[in-house]
Parts: C-alpha cells; sequence; structure tokens
C-alpha cells in the first residue's frame, strides 16, 4: 500500500495538471484562480520535491518534458477520479432531498400536519414543503413533487389523480351565539363569506335548491384557508372544502352545516417530470401520499 505521507501536495498537483493541459502558467492561474506567479512556484516547489524537471523554461515560455508528460497523464486519471467520485456523492446527496410544491390552503391544513409521518418513516430524506398560489415550474424551479389542484391537465408532467373533494358550508359553534341556521333556507339572513369566482356559492346552493345570488359587498377572500379562520372567529359562514376544513371541524372549531355536499370540478393532482418518477426519494413520497388519502378519507366521515 503506497504511503499516502508522501503525496505531493493536492495545490501542487493541481496547478501542473492544469499548466500541463493549456502549456501555459497564464492560463493555469484563470482557470484555478491564482496569479502566474502562485502557479509557476508550486510547479517549481513540486519539481524540488520529485527531483525531476516537468518543464522546460525559455523565459516566459514553457515546455513539458517527456517525465512531466508521463507524470501528467498519470495525474490527470487520479483528479478525473476524484472529480467523478466527489460529484457521485453530491448527486447522492441531492437525491435525498425532496421539495414538494402546494398551496397555501392545501399544504398548511391537509400535507404539512401529516409529513412528519413520512419524515418518520424516510429520515434520510430532507423534506423541503413550498407553498405558492401561482403554478409553480416543476423544471425551472428545482421543484421533485407538485400536488396541484385542477383538471389533471398538466402538459409535459406525469400526473396521477390521487383524491377529490367537496364544498359544504361551514360555520363557528359559537356564530350568532350559537343560533345557527337549521335548514339551508336560513342562509337568507346569515353572512356568507366571499370567495374568488373560482369557488363559487352558485352550485352548492342549487344542490340545496335555493335561489339566492351570489354574497356580493364586503371582503373577498382569496385564500381558503384564510376563509376558514375567518369562519373560526365567527366573521360568518364560509363554503369550504372538506380537506381544508376536516381539523378544525374535528376539533370543534367548525361545525359541517346541513347534510349536503357539492362535489368539485377539481381534484388532487400528483404531479412530476416524467424522468423523475424513478427517483427514490419521490418513489417514497408518491406511495406515501396515496395511502394517507386513502386512510384520511376512511378516517373523516367522507362526503362522496
Amino acid at each position: 500500500m503506497a504511503d499516502y505521507r508522501k503525496l505531493p501536495q493536492l495545490a501542487a498537483l493541481r496547478a501542473f495538471e492544469a499548466a500541463a493541459r493549456y502549456g501555459s502558467f497564464s492560463r493555469a492561474a484563470d482557470e484555478i484562480h491564482v496569479t502566474p506567479g502562485a502557479i509557476s512556484h508550486q510547479v517549481r516547489a513540486l519539481e524540488e520535491e520529485l527531483g525531476v524537471q516537468l518543464f522546460a523554461r525559455n523565459g516566459k515560455r514553457i515546455t513539458i518534458t517527456d517525465a512531466g508528460q508521463r507524470f501528467a497523464t498519470t495525474i490527470r486519471k487520479s483528479l478525473s477520479d476524484i472529480a467523478i467520485a466527489a460529484e457521485t456523492l453530491q448527486i447522492q446527496s441531492r437525491q435525498k432531498r425532496l421539495v414538494i410544491s402546494a398551496s397555501p390552503s392545501f399544504a398548511s391544513r391537509w400535507l404539512a400536519p401529516r409529513l412528519w409521518k413520512f419524515i418518520n418513516l424516510h429520515p434520510d430524506i430532507e423534506v423541503v414543503l413550498q407553498s405558492s398560489s401561482q403554478l409553480s415550474d416543476l423544471a425551472q424551479e428545482f421543484i421533485d413533487v407538485g400536488l396541484r389542484f385542477g383538471r389533471g391537465r398538466y402538459t409535459g408532467l406525469a400526473s396521477e389523480k390521487l383524491l377529490d373533494d367537496f364544498y359544504y358550508p361551514v360555520a363557528s359553534p359559537d356564530y350568532r351565539s350559537g343560533r345557527l341556521p337549521q335548514t339551508p333556507q336560513q342562509l337568507h339572513d346569515c353572512n356568507l363569506l366571499r370567495m374568488d369566482a373560482a369557488e363559487s356559492w352558485q352550485p352548492w346552493f342549487q344542490a340545496a335548491g335555493l335561489d339566492l345570488p351570489e354574497p356580493a359587498g364586503g371582503l373577498v377572500i382569496e385564500d381558503s384557508s384564510l376563509t376558514v379562520r375567518a369562519a373560526v372567529d365567527g366573521t360568518g359562514i364560509a363554503l369550504t372544502r372538506h380537506t381544508i376544513a376536516w381539523q378544525e371541524i374535528a376539533a370543534g372549531n367548525l361545525v359541517r352545516l346541513f347534510d349536503i355536499a357539492v362535489k368539485s370540478d377539481f381534484s388532487y393532482y400528483f404531479v412530476c417530470m416524467p424522468e423523475s418518477l424513478n427517483k427514490v426519494q419521490i418513489h417514497h413520497f408518491r406511495n406515501w401520499i396515496k395511502a394517507e388519502m386513502s386512510q384520511f378519507k376512511s378516517d373523516s366521515r367522507w362526503p362522496g
């Protein structure tokens, strides 16, 4: 076994290999980000340590010797092997990182409270949860998995439907001092919280046999989790999705009103780049969230 204590300094070997490749101390210095004088000094020290002339010098011009050429070939292969090994470790390290993107409401109300289960199952995977109301570009933003609420048409991505969702009204048990509406018709006299156009009250009104206009005036809330928060605070009655409200219902902070639920036109989808499907961490997360959603349907008085 070689005596590693006799190895020349790595910095000197890098300087020599670059100078041998370029035939120039100046160009080697540009690559390594040092001065040409530093390259010359390191190569001279290496020659003295080895007892061999590696370059013939004629003023500022250098010519590699035969011994130097043979040594450069060996050093180049060794440095290449080190670089490849380091890159492999870096890739493996990145492969243990899982970046997930989801809407703020779904991330905070459903996913985040459950992610600890996945982390406990796979402690070697670093999980990064990003939330955004904008549709993320997985490739450009280096996101491994997107959990999207939509129709499933995601060009260029592999997608799999995970779960449907349902809308129904909820209110704080303390809304109007506990005098909650007992029939859908009594909603006439209630403050119905407004959301953006994508979450209209009209489909639920129709299912309940009500001829009511869309709530108008007042505050428009564009985030489902904020709508739920406003309902918990007793501000009014919210039309919300089961996945978003169930945590507050189970805790007793919200009450589901009536036994009428409307299936959303959108569903939850797992999406990723097609070439990433076989990544270990993505494979594990895909299996986990499918099982977790199946369990959620069994445990949460599923409306469907």
